[in-house]
């Protein structure tokens, strides 16, 4: 056999992306070919029915993207200041950039919204599953004899290297790219970032004497920055946070945590998985699932996925409206989330498993911590306080993320307008008082 050759992919993004002979050995092991068949978008499809690209598309798109960015470091000279370590492990990192997404689960971010507990882990820290085991470890031990541990710490975030930002931070090409993707494929205006010029404007620096050289941009890449932190937000706010996609979303939240607690699957059962074997294997446990184990809900609530059967909005606030000292139980407890549906479908007269309750969170939406390269040579590290006549970052984060966030209740079925005032005091009490009014007799919804 021959010594394995590169190719060219056409991508309907970055039109053709160049694969060297490690990466296109990657591409054909089974662990990187799974990614065929999980959607980048979860459930956006049922809204922006072109949102079928998958996590294969998006792998490789920032494979092409870390290679331009290389390339643009090499020709400025910024890679010139590496050491002789860092320089043999420069290969890893587009290699890396290949496989940041090959721990993702079916249905992408939509199973990590299921409580602690219920999965195993972020996707990032599922990587190592994949990347120690054959095939798929072999080209990486080929490139590096410690290619796959690696690998591992630069997509986790944990890598010393001086290039660890270009696969995991808050500048990282990921975001570039699933950004313009997501767009193309949703066919919205949304998502345009000035890829050009942010390329060109990356650089390497560092802060004091003695500080770790990292990625950095220079000053002439802000406009581009802002149009990268401006598209963030109206995707969120106009597609991954759209109502329907979230009512989606949420009803393949109660799938998996109603699956788990009955015992229809494991945790360790879920990494792995692509989209419809996920989907197939939870609805034949749920049909083999005796009357009242929790299995008729589980086949209920895939059925309305599978059909597009999706549950409307009985309570919807927005911005100001929700309390501003709004419990984080929301997001830190999904017991006492599924207890209030639970609660909410016995008093309003619905079926269990009928209620969901939704208040999405993301609050390092459009937070920063980059060393930006001043015109004077100066170097400052843009975090969540900005830069002085530059960009007001703070205002600017905490506006847009309140603006993109809302509360929701949906309901399958007729749909309900229920006087929303004693969810909000609900909503403002700590996880404790929540616990005992659950368990308590009194009503929420007093009659």
């Amino acid at each position: 056999m021959g010594k394995p050759s590169g190719r060219v992919v056409r991508d309907p993004v970055w039109n053709n992306i160049r694969l060297d002979a490690a990466a296109a050995a990657v591409i054909d092991t089974p662990q990187f070919q799974r990614l065929r068949r999980v959607k980048q978008l979860g459930f956006a499809h049922l809204v922006y029915p072109g949102a079928v690209h998958t996590r294969f598309n998006h792998a490789i798109g920032v494979y092409g993207l870390t290679r331009r960015a290389l390339a643009s470091l090499a020709w400025s000279g910024s890679l010139d200041v590496l050491s002789e370590t860092d320089r043999q492990r420069l290969p890893l990192i587009p290699l890396a950039a290949l496989l940041h997404d090959i721990g993702h689960y079916a249905f992408s971010h939509a199973m990590e919204e299921v409580g602690p507990g219920s999965i195993p882990g972020h996707h990032e820290q599922m990587a190592s599953l994949f990347l120690d085991a054959e095939p798929i470890r072999g080209p990486l031990r080929g490139v590096h004899p410690e290619g796959p541990e690696i690998i591992a710490e630069l997509i986790q975030g944990t890598s010393p290297h001086p290039l660890q930002g270009l696969i995991a931070g808050s500048l990282d090409l990921d975001k570039v790219d699933y950004l313009q993707r997501d767009s193309f494929f949703c066919g919205v205006p949304y998502g345009t970032v000035d890829v050009d010029r942010l390329l060109e404007a990356l650089t390497l620096a560092s802060q004091g004497s003695g500080s770790q050289v990292e990625v950095a941009l220079s000053e002439k890449g802000l406009s581009a920055l802002e149009s990268l932190l401006f598209s963030k937000y109206q995707m969120f706010r106009n597609v991954y946070w759209h109502h329907a996609v979230r009512a989606a979303s949420v009803v393949f939240r109660s799938v998996v945590d109603r699956a788990g607690s009955a015992g229809l699957v494991e945790p360790e059962e879920l990494p792995g998985r692509t989209d419809e074997e996920l989907l197939g294997l939870l609805a034949r446990r749920a049909a083999d699932a005796p009357g009242d184990g929790g299995g008729s809900v589980v086949g209920r609530l895939i059925d309305c996925l599978e059909n597009r059967r999706l549950p409307k909005r009985a309570v919807e606030l927005f911005g100001d409206a929700v309390p501003a000292g709004i419990g984080s139980w929301l997001q830190e407890r999904s017991d006492l989330v599924r207890g209030l549906e639970d609660r909410l479908a016995k008093e309003w007269s619905v079926p269990l498993g009928s209620v969901f309750v939704d208040y999405p969170s993301y609050p390092d939406m459009l937070q920063l911590g980059i060393l930006l390269v001043r015109r004077t040579g100066d170097v400052q590290r843009l975090t969540e306080k900005g830069a002085e006549g530059l960009i007001d970052l703070p205002r600017l984060s905490r506006s847009l993320h309140h603006a993109a966030r809302v509360f929701r209740v949906f309901v399958l079925g007729e749909r309900l307008a229920p006087d929303p005032r004693p969810l909000l005091e609900l909503l403002e009490a700590g996880a404790d008082e929540v616990s005992t009014r659950l368990r308590g007799g009194a009503a929420l919804y007093p009659s």
